[in-house]
């Protein structure tokens, strides 16, 4: 076998090995997008003005995992990659209010789970 039919060989090899290992990780990706969701949706305040700057908190109940967004000026929010096997909640505040806590179920298997929340109680010190 000649040098340059070696390299041409083993060229073609890498590139199956390549792209066999590509498909697979496009497989896995799909896979792992069935079973993500996330949540999102505007702050408003006691007179449905959008707040912005709000701190929106997310819990994972399982893990007690905390992820926070800072609401855009619309007052909108914001949380991708959420398991769509764990519980959530979902608290906002801003302006000295807070909306409470609210609950995200794992019964709930929307993908994109849509959650307003209204900041109309005092946050408690």
């Amino acid at each position: 076998m000649t040098p340059r039919r070696f390299f041409t060989l083993a060229l073609a090899l890498a590139f199956a090995f390549a792209l066999g290992a590509f498909a697979q990780e496009e497989k896995k990706s799909k896979k792992e997008q069935a079973t993500l969701r996330s949540v999102q949706g505007t702050v408003f305040d006691k007179d449905d003005n959008p707040i912005v700057g709000a701190v929106v908190q997310l819990k994972d109940v399982r893990t007690l995992q905390m992820r926070s967004y800072i609401s855009k000026a619309n007052g909108e929010y914001h949380f991708s990659s959420l398991k769509i096997d764990d519980d959530y909640e979902l608290e906002a505040k801003g302006n000295n209010l807070t909306s409470g806590p609210r609950k995200i179920s794992i019964f709930d298997n929307r993908k994109i789970v849509i959650q307003n929340l209204k900041a109309d109680k005092a946050e408690k010190k």
